[in-house]
């Protein structure tokens, strides 16, 4: 949940049951709110604990991060639909036709988020096979 602050304060957000010390003993935090701008930091396919899921599974892992991103997103008190922007980190383009499918189930749209997408030769841990951030805006109170 949201630490609660001014809407000039930038307060981090940790859904409810992850574990806040995992983001930040690598200096990141899953969400940050100010306002209405939420940035939220790449997500891969890993618990709450941040113990890598659905290894060598490209689907299962797409899934597990955009679930990730909706638990984020609602724990700020959005949804799905304010996600204005993505960026989708993936390791191999033969990838592309099933994370494609799984951005138009979590985004049916239109109007779809923005999103780039990138192939890398790696991520942070070789099980990782894609890597989801993204920008929301949310809807007025």
């Amino acid at each position: 949940m949201a630490t609660q602050g001014s809407s000039q304060q930038t307060v981090e957000i940790v859904p409810t049951g992850w574990d806040a010390q995992f983001a930040h003993q690598y200096g990141y935090s899953f969400g940050r709110l100010r306002h209405r701008d939420l940035w939220i930091a790449g997500q891969v396919s890993v618990d709450e604990m941040g113990e890598p899921l659905g290894r060598g599974d490209i689907e299962a892992q797409t899934r597990r991060v955009y679930e990730r991103i909706r638990t984020i997103v609602e724990s700020a008190g959005g949804s799905m639909t304010d996600i204005v922007k993505t960026t989708t980190y993936i390791t191999d383009r033969d990838f592309r036709p099933v994370t494609n499918e799984l951005r138009r189930e979590y985004f049916p749209g239109p109007p779809f988020p923005c999103n780039t997408l990138v192939i890398v030769a790696g991520l942070a841990l070789p099980e990782y096979l894609v890597e989801v951030e993204a920008e929301a805006v949310l809807a007025d109170e």
